[in-house]
């Protein structure tokens, strides 16, 4: 028992310094400007706007059920108006992107991973080596800077759209005064939330790309392993998105207070 425990914590361990190497030439080929511009436009478009669909019925939906559930509990002690400031909180700094990080991690996460696995298991990775293309320069660059572009804009749109569902439901659904309810929204729904959501969004961006890219690289050769990096790429991702989200909750908080 003691051995598979090691086992499997010096596996995460290797894995998680073998995503920081990853990481690092992927800064390092930003630095030095080598990015695949046309790569890049395909897959802003094909993080950015082909998932509008997903994250749009997501945070419609989820800022609904978070204003009327809000307003239940918010309605018995005659607080009706404080509704939707309730929700623009939460839907800015926390809900918006780590739910839009979510679905689009299900989605592009894992065609990512399919994506190189294939490359890697009909060996056109080994090819762009002979033909002195660096991989990384190739692949994951552009993967990743796409990424981090789209998911802060994918998040606004969710933020977005969720507020205004809500802000329907509450007012014409649940009898909510609109001007009180809307007002209070704006007064303490700041710039400084979405400046959170923003920033987490930007990070959960450059995991979802990074998680992808390495289990594409890395996976095991045949159908069985393309589906293995796949299934991991999704899984994988997603708790990194959770686990980081409560760490990054901390640090820009604090980092707040200190500007405040």
């Amino acid at each position: 028992m003691k051995f598979l425990a090691e086992t499997w914590v010096g596996e995460w361990l290797t894995g998680l310094g073998r995503i920081a190497a990853l990481a690092r030439e992927a800064v390092m080929s930003l630095l030095t400007f080598k990015v695949a511009w046309r790569d890049l436009l395909y897959q802003i478009y094909f993080i950015g706007i082909k998932s509008q669909s997903v994250v749009l019925v997501t945070g419609a939906f989820t800022g609904m059920v978070l204003g009327a559930q809000t307003y239940f509990q918010f309605h018995k002690i005659k607080m009706d108006t404080a509704t939707l400031a309730v929700v623009g909180v939460s839907m800015c700094s926390e809900l918006g992107p780590v739910l839009t990080a979510l679905m689009v991690s299900g989605r592009v996460g894992a065609a990512i991973a399919a994506e190189i696995g294939t490359m890697r298991v009909t060996e056109q990775i080994d090819a762009l080596r002979t033909l002195a293309t660096h991989p990384v320069d190739y692949l994951v660059v552009p993967r990743l800077l796409a990424s981090m572009i789209a998911l802060p804009l994918l998040t606004i749109e969710s933020i977005t759209i969720g507020i205004g569902a809500s802000y329907l439901v509450g007012v014409y659904l649940l009898g909510i005064d609109p001007v009180y309810s809307w007002y209070n929204m704006l007064k303490y729904t700041g710039d400084i939330d979405v400046f959170i959501g923003l920033t987490k969004a930007f990070v959960y961006g450059g995991i979802i790309a990074l998680v992808g890219c390495y289990k594409g690289m890395s996976c095991s050769v045949g159908a069985q392993g393309v589906g293995r990096a796949t299934t991991e790429a999704v899984v994988y991702s997603s708790i990194a998105i959770l686990i980081s989200n409560f760490f990054l909750t901390l640090a820009l908080q604090r980092v707040v207070v200190m500007l405040l």
